[in-house]
């Protein structure tokens, strides 16, 4: 699994232009679940965990809210940059990383253990996105947990591929299951909405909230920060705007889902 620290924005994920438009709208959402949960288990301090969260992107924030955080992941230099931005941020005594893959997540971090899980730009790397699904669900408390899932969105990579003119490319990514455009895409599996919450579904879980993210930046040709007066800020806006609107969930670069364990009240 690798890394998804050279996906994410770095620092809070919601300062600074790119990461406004890129990580914001996640943000915006896992607050609002981190609240929530709180109030379901009546503690402000939640145990969180952050799988594949490299240096710590979201942990770090999370952490300056008050919770518990571990990260696994499988990069020692991460996990040493995690050491050092949670020591700069005053939280390292909230964060703790543990080295480690999706498919042993909970022999390093123990089962039924967590009340709120992050899995951000994981499951397209995994060899069998359900088994990893179910590997991940397992650490969730099962008297009630979140799951917070980032993947990469099948339509967008096909609407990318054509807007660069790579048609035959966008055609055999629009009809490939996993959302691949040929033998040279870096990405193993993409998902629609569909395919992302039937696995969850099949993991045990209950799909709530979908968003998409990165709708319309990754469309974007260079960098046009300068295009109006606070465009960053006016695109993070946008973004955050089109993220509930199921037309905007099809063709973004990524999907991002909250599931919960069933039967909770």
């Amino acid at each position: 699994m690798p890394s998804p620290s050279r996906a994410r924005p770095t620092g809070d994920p919601s300062s600074g232009p790119p990461a406004a438009a890129r990580g914001g709208v996640v943000w915006d959402v896992l607050r609002r679940a981190l609240r929530e949960r709180s109030r379901r288990a009546g503690r402000d301090g939640l145990d969180v965990l952050d799988l594949g969260g490299g240096s710590g992107s979201f942990a770090v924030p999370v952490a300056g809210l008050g919770h518990r955080v571990t990260v696994v992941d499988p990069s020692p230099d991460a996990l040493f940059a995690l050491e050092r931005r949670a020591a700069e941020e005053d939280v390292a005594d909230a964060v703790r990383g543990v080295q480690g893959d999706t498919q042993d997540v909970a022999e390093v971090t123990g089962r039924g253990a967590f009340d709120l899980v992050l899995c951000h730009g994981v499951l397209e790397h995994v060899e069998d996105p359900g088994a990893g699904l179910r590997a991940v669900a397992s650490t969730l408390r099962p008297a009630g947990g979140t799951l917070s899932v980032l993947a990469a969105g099948a339509g967008g990579a096909v609407l990318a591929r054509a807007l660069a003119g790579r048609f035959t490319e966008a055609r055999t990514a629009l009809a490939d299951p996993s959302g691949r455009w040929g033998a040279g895409d870096p990405v193993p599996h993409r998902f629609t909405v569909e395919r992302l919450t039937a696995l969850l579904s099949a993991a045990g879980l209950v799909p709530g909230q979908v968003h998409g993210v990165r709708v319309f930046e990754d469309l974007l040709p260079g960098t046009p920060w300068d295009a109006e007066p606070d465009a960053a800020a006016a695109l993070a806006r946008l973004e955050s705007e089109a993220a509930g609107h199921p037309a905007f969930q099809a063709v973004a670069g990524q999907l991002h889902v909250l599931a919960e364990l069933p039967g909770e009240p």
